[in-house]
């Protein structure tokens, strides 16, 4: 909870604030929308991260750090769901350079294994530098004494270093939600030694997979010189003191609880059949959800289902594929490219195998709500997730949670986090266009019993293992990490 006692000061003399938990994160946890009555309001973003946190803020009465989401605009800290919101401005420049630029044309496709050709400008590194700083004081000025910081994802690798030497008195947690590349892909960075020494700072770093972690390492070993001994990395201060920095595997997952709580709601499962009636009926619907990222794997899944149409594996009178592709990132280019390459081969699938009732790929380019999306779940008999890297994705989870009756198929990508821990999936390497092909076939006529087999278990690595369990995982590991002088 908040702390009472402000009367302690920072390294620099400066008054402490009074928040023991601050999450620190490029967005603030509500998305600023017109109400019905026109007027604005802040309501709560619907992604996994907040439905993870939102519970311990609640009971810690905890502080977020984080952007608005409107470039140019100065919003005073506010209070908001039992959370106190302190929001970070960017600038029009600030989204082209820091956001758009460095972490999502130069790290985001270097973390995904060099999907696509990441950019290096300096000027994009040297404003990624200014908006870290930004975001570390916003965090010191607000945190009490001892305080625990959890810092997310890789817009903000830099913060743990900048609160480090602001504030020694902290604990400092950071969690990377998307992979951390091959020491041999890593090594292409310029910056790759402050982008290291940055993640040192913090007293645990949590990662999606093992394998994640493995890389982390390898790379502290190669770049910092600093000794690695197991999971630790013995850091040393510019006192001449050492400091520990324990790296280790966090996997991720969903708020199950709400997600089977839809599949049950009658107004979802009639919309689900509503679905299907209006697809017409089809003996198996193949579903995919993504944002639409080059990353995903939306082409060559698009690719293997057009083969097998042609090879007259599926037929378009009894089989249909959804492929619900979510706007992303619209004003980077290689995003626009994507966009016209994915509706370019849905047009000519469909253009080739539709008839007048039936059509072959139903292209979905919008975002749904999440009573949509079960009723999606609920409607598909495979879903379909062939990500070429992706840090753990969560659909593949959700559609697990949603199969109350146990049954329907799951095609993974091996790429993907989630394989690690649902092992009964049918997984799948999406750059083998055959084995791909392979698996959708085997998905659609696996037998009931095996599809009951696999769902049952996976869905009790999910029931064991929700949103939930990985905050409370982190934040105990956490308050065991690090020492402290």
């Amino acid at each position: 909870m908040a702390n009472s006692a402000q009367n302690g000061r920072d390294a620099e003399g400066r008054q402490y604030g009074e928040y023991d938990l601050v999450v620190v994160s490029n967005r603030l946890p509500v998305d600023h929308t017109i109400d019905e009555d026109g007027q604005g309001v802040w309501r709560r973003s619907p992604g996994g991260l907040v439905t993870a946190l939102a519970p311990v803020m609640a009971k810690t009465e905890g502080a977020w750090v984080g952007w608005p989401g409107v470039p140019d605009e100065e919003v005073e800290p506010f209070d908001h769901d039992n959370m106190h919101l302190v929001p970070v401005a960017l600038s029009a420049d600030d989204v082209e350079l820091y956001y758009e630029g460095f972490s999502n044309a130069t790290l985001w496709p270097l973390y995904h294994d060099v999907t696509a050709a990441p950019e290096f400008h300096r000027t994009w590194w040297e404003c990624y530098k200014t908006v870290n700083r930004r975001f570390a004081e916003a965090t010191a000025e607000i945190a009490a004494e001892g305080a625990t910081i959890w810092v997310q994802d890789y817009q903000l690798q830099l913060v743990p270093k900048l609160l480090r030497e602001a504030r020694p008195d902290l604990r400092i947690g950071f969690f990377n939600h998307i992979p951390f590349p091959p020491l041999e892909i890593f090594a292409q960075l310029p910056w790759r030694r402050q982008v290291i020494d940055g993640l040192l700072g913090a007293d645990l770093l949590g990662f999606q997979r093992p394998s994640d972690t493995s890389n982390f390492l390898r790379c502290v070993r190669r770049f910092s010189g600093f000794n690695v001994r197991q999971q630790q990395v013995q850091v040393e201060n510019s006192d001449g003191g050492v400091r520990l920095c324990r790296a280790g595997a966090f996997p991720i997952s969903i708020d199950v609880e709400h997600i089977s709580e839809l599949a049950h709601r009658p107004d979802v499962i009639a919309r689900s059949e509503q679905i299907r009636h209006e697809l017409g009926d089809p003996d198996t619907v193949l579903l995919g959800v993504d944002r639409l990222d080059y990353t995903k794997g939306i082409g060559h899944r698009i690719k293997a289902y057009g083969e097998l149409l042609e090879d007259g594996k599926v037929d378009v009178e009894n089989a249909v594929l959804i492929q619900v592709a979510s706007p992303s990132r619209e004003r980077v280019e290689s995003y626009r490219l994507l966009r016209e390459e994915i509706e370019g081969a849905v047009g000519r699938i469909n253009g080739t195998f539709d008839t007048l009732e039936n059509t072959a790929i139903r292209y979905l380019h919008h975002s749904y709500p999440v009573e949509e999306m079960v009723a999606l779940y609920l409607a598909a008999d495979v879903m379909l997730v062939t990500a070429l890297r992706d840090g753990m994705n969560l659909v593949a989870k959700e559609y697990v949670a949603s199969r109350k009756e146990v049954d329907g198929a799951l095609v993974l990508s091996e790429f993907a986090g989630a394989a690690d821990q649902l092992k009964q999936a049918i997984l799948v390497n999406p750059h083998d266009i055959d084995g791909l092909k392979e698996a959708i076939v085997r998905a659609v006529n696996m037998p009931p019993a095996e599809a009951t087999r696999r769902m049952r278990a996976m869905r009790r690595q999910i029931l064991q293992n929700d949103v939930e369990h990985w905050s409370r995982a982190f934040l105990k590991a956490l308050e065991q990490a690090g020492t402290h002088d």
